[in-house]
């Protein structure tokens, strides 16, 4: 592995940093095994982009068909564990008076990590909801049906996850924007700075003051924009950082 190259003035700004922004993408969950959305497209479903199955029609369609594809993904990542990265945000969590953790990953990995404030833009894969009232459902591998009934109306239970075509949650999007424009440093990890509104936080908080350090094994578009550039799996960086900034070693752990 190529040495981590860790600025020292991004080391001095976290250090004294009292409001972090983090957003994560694929990546970082990609070192504990959990495929891609598109990566995931495998075996019986290879015959199926994840645009034709993703999206309310779809569901309106087929909704036995929506149903099991996820079932699938979510077997997918029955055995995944939070790697050293999400570990790491743990430890960041802890260090910093004010941190918020924004994700676009529907995995659960950071709070199965044990990172507390975590806004899930994108929804959980592990969760279910009402298609009709939107009532939160947890557990969805529970139930028989494909896909389950409501109990409480009837309708079809869906995943609780965003489809294209959708609008992100009204709150977690509220929240993600206040985060973005009120924090001294906002970290973007692992993800391809392409899906919009995630996309578009880390340029909030530079407009607003913020300084912007991204995380990829990749420069991306937001990579000319941003303040610091580390190239490296978070997997990789976020341990250094963690280690050099507050002297916690991930890996006595």
């Amino acid at each position: 592995m190529d040495e981590i190259v860790i600025p020292s003035a991004l080391i001095q700004s976290l250090r004294t940093a009292s409001r972090v922004a983090v957003l994560t993408g694929a990546g970082i969950s990609a070192e504990s095994g959990v495929p891609t959305f598109r990566d995931a497209q495998s075996g019986l479903w290879a015959r199926y982009r994840p645009e034709e199955l993703a999206t309310p029609g779809a569901f309106k369609r087929d909704p036995r068909l929506v149903w099991e594809w996820y079932e699938w993904r979510r077997n997918l990542v029955t055995d995944a564990k939070p790697n050293l990265g999400h570990r790491s945000l743990v430890i960041m969590e802890t260090q910093v008076p004010d941190f918020t953790l924004i994700t676009q990953n529907v995995d659960g990995l950071h709070q199965m990590a044990g990172s507390k404030n975590v806004i899930e833009i994108h929804g959980n894969m592990h969760r279910s909801k009402c298609s009709t009232e939107g009532t939160i459902f947890d557990q969805p591998e529970l139930y028989e049906d494909k896909p389950p009934l409501c109990p409480d109306c009837g309708a079809y239970l869906r995943p609780d996850v965003v489809w294209f075509g959708e609008s992100l949650p009204p709150e977690a999007l509220q929240a993600s924007w206040e985060s973005a424009q009120n924090c001294d440093l906002f970290l973007s990890i692992g993800t391809s700075a392409l899906v919009e509104p995630a996309a578009t936080l880390p340029l909030l908080s530079q407009e607003n003051g913020a300084e912007v350090a991204e995380i990829n094994i990749q420069e991306t578009r937001l990579t000319p924009h941003a303040s610091y550039f580390i190239v490296g799996s978070a997997a990789q960086v976020l341990p250094e950082l963690v280690k050099i900034t507050w002297q916690v070693d991930m890996s006595a752990e």
